[in-house]
């Protein structure tokens, strides 16, 4: 489908970088154990099934899979506890963020491994998921924007592009206020900004997304005319071998989370005007869980961005529209 590039007030484009604005316009209108942290925060990597330190491929260089439905998990030890991730492609490195109640496995993998072609993509999981360590409680966006910061420096990437999703996409903004220099370009998918302006979540909609009933979940995610999108999108996410999710602990620990960050609560979300970086926020027009009117706020609050709204998309258009938003990606990126 084709995206819609969004004008603000006036007619004024949302970019606030000429040089990516032109290139952007151009595209679019052409759950294991936690283990203690290394108490010097040092880097180091190791096979999530070796239990033993070892560098990271993206410091050695090592072959890494094409594919990541086969990519190992490993475990990077760091100064806010483990974290489990997987790495895949060759090319400047590109953080993914994963969403609300979700491990890594719900990213879709022809998404993840048509963003490797030209990149190293690092997915992760965040705190209390899979093997990464949990978080002090309350658990906050900012807290969990450190730990990926610190996966960042343990990995030693350089400045990697960061695309967030969802409650990725806060911790991706926290990422860029705390930690400045960690990032070079942030993609913002689906998520709201921490200012305490935004519409709050629908309560049928959030209800939704807790369900223990996969089929509401995906009810909330797509629109209901995009059904063959949401089965498609599950059965590629249910290839990954051991699929797993978040404990009903950490979705209710993120849902708090998540809600302090909309109501302007967290510290770094009140301070969206010091993210630099260039930025994409994108977002499907149908959102059930994030009105379109968030996106066009959370773009007009940042000082470099551009945003792309999906007609007939919701939640998870990033999977619904790979074939548009990809290529509209490694534009921005580039």
């Amino acid at each position: 489908m084709r995206p819609m590039a969004r004008r603000g007030r006036h007619g004024r484009s949302l970019l606030g970088c000429a040089a990516a604005g032109a290139v952007l316009l151009a595209a679019v209108w052409g759950a294991g154990p936690a283990s203690a942290a290394a108490p010097d925060g040092t880097a180091s990597a190791a096979p999530a099934t070796s239990g033993g330190a070892g560098a990271s491929p993206g410091a050695s260089g090592a072959p890494r899979p094409g594919d990541v439905l086969t990519a190992p998990t490993l475990v990077a030890h760091t100064r806010y506890g483990d974290v489990g991730y997987r790495e895949i492609g060759q090319g400047s490195p590109l953080l993914l963020v994963m969403g609300h109640g979700a491990s890594m496995d719900a990213w879709a993998p022809g998404f993840v491994d048509a963003l490797a072609a030209r990149h190293t993509v690092i997915v992760f999981d965040n705190a209390g998921i899979g093997r990464t360590s949990e978080l002090s409680a309350p658990l906050t966006i900012s807290a969990m924007a450190d730990q990926t910061s610190a996966l960042i420096r343990t990995l030693r990437l350089h400045r990697p592009a960061v695309l967030g999703w969802s409650l990725g996409g806060m911790v991706a903004q926290a990422l860029a206020v705390r930690h400045p220099g960690q990032v070079s370009r942030l993609v913002l998918a689906a998520t709201q900004a921490g200012t305490g302006r935004s519409l709050p979540i629908p309560p049928a909609a959030e209800a939704a997304l807790n369900s223990p009933d996969p089929a509401v979940v995906l009810s909330v995610l797509f629109p209901a005319d995009q059904l063959t999108a949401a089965r498609a999108y599950a059965q590629s996410i249910l290839r990954y071998p051991g699929y797993y999710g978040a404990s009903s602990a950490v979705k209710s620990a993120q849902t708090s989370a998540a809600a302090r960050w909309m109501a302007g609560q967290d510290p770094a979300g009140r301070l969206l005007r010091r993210i630099h970086v260039p930025t994409l926020v994108a977002d499907g027009e149908q959102d059930a869980l994030d009105p379109a009117s968030n996106d066009v706020l959370l773009a007009q609050g940042l000082r470099c961005a551009h945003l792309v709204l999906y007609p007939d998309a919701g939640h998870a258009f990033l999977f619904q529209d790979t074939a548009s938003f990809v290529p509209t990606v490694e534009r921005f990126l580039s």
